[in-house]
Order: C-alpha cells, then structure tokens, then sequence
C-alpha cells in the first residue's frame, strides 16, 4: 500500500491519498531513498511544484513534520528551498519547527535566503521571531562561521 501511497502523491492525486490513507496506508513510509509521502508532496522536481492540497491531507493524517531526508534536511527545509510559499505558511501553521538546522547547522531561513523569494523568507523571519529569536538575532538569518556587517546609512 505504501508505493500506492507514493505514487498518488507523485501525482498530486489528493483523493487518492485519502482514501489510501483511509485504508490504513503509513503516513510516515519511507520510500527507497528514505523520503517520506510528506516531503515528496512539498515539492516534485519534474514538475516544478509541491501539492499543497495533499500536504494538507498528509499533515491532517499525521504525518511527521519533522522526519529528516539526506543530511537532515526537513519538509519546511525543502519547501523553502523550492520557494513554495504557501506549503511553507502550511507548515509552519501546522507546527514545523523554524529553528531546526540540518546537519550543516543552517535553518530553513539561512537555506533560502540565497535563492531570493521573498515571501517565504518573510515568512520564516516572522516565524523565527514567534518562536523566540529577537528581532535584532542574527542567530538563524546567516549561515555558520559567518560575521555580519551592519551599515548605518548617512544623515
């Protein structure tokens, strides 16, 4: 049941992801790379997008916010990443940890603010600041063994 469940969320087949999940399917398999349905839902490669309507039912289903792939990287992480705003706001919604570094010590935020989308590093930034980090922190915006530079602009 669980290469059934997969190949419905490769899909974005979100009727049938409820109803195999409905049937007693794993909302926490893992595939043979180790991804669960969750992370293969936030974003397909080949198609350029996630399936926010099958996040949605993964997460309603139970689906592990948290469990890592390669490297530690988490849903939000590759979501982000992706610049999928709206499964990002789902995720952090829904409970996803802003905080969490993969095993290069980066969070989400650190990992997408690279790539330019502005919207989801806004997201995160108000996110991080909801989960305790101060609004002057640097403690998640820059990447490890970084230093950073404030400029004053003249008056």
């Amino acid at each position: 049941m669980s290469a059934a469940l997969f190949e419905a969320v490769n899909r974005g087949d979100t009727k049938t992801v409820q109803q195999l999940l409905s049937a007693g399917a794993d909302v926490n398999a893992l595939d043979e790379a180790g991804w669960t349905p969750l992370a293969r839902a936030v974003y397909h490669p080949e198609l350029k997008h996630g399936f926010l309507d099958v996040v949605q039912v993964l997460i309603e289903a139970g689906a592990n916010l948290e469990a890592t792939i390669g490297y530690a990287v988490r849903p939000l992480m590759l979501a982000a990443g992706y610049g999928e705003t709206d499964i990002v706001d789902l995720l952090i919604r829904s409970g996803a940890d802003v905080l969490a570094k993969n095993e290069g010590g980066f969070t989400a935020l650190m990992m997408v603010k690279q790539k330019h989308y502005v919207d989801v590093v806004n997201l995160l930034h108000e996110a991080e600041q909801l989960a305790g980090l101060g609004e002057g922190s640097c403690a998640s915006k820059n990447a490890p063994n970084t230093n950073v530079i404030t400029f004053l602009k003249r008056s």
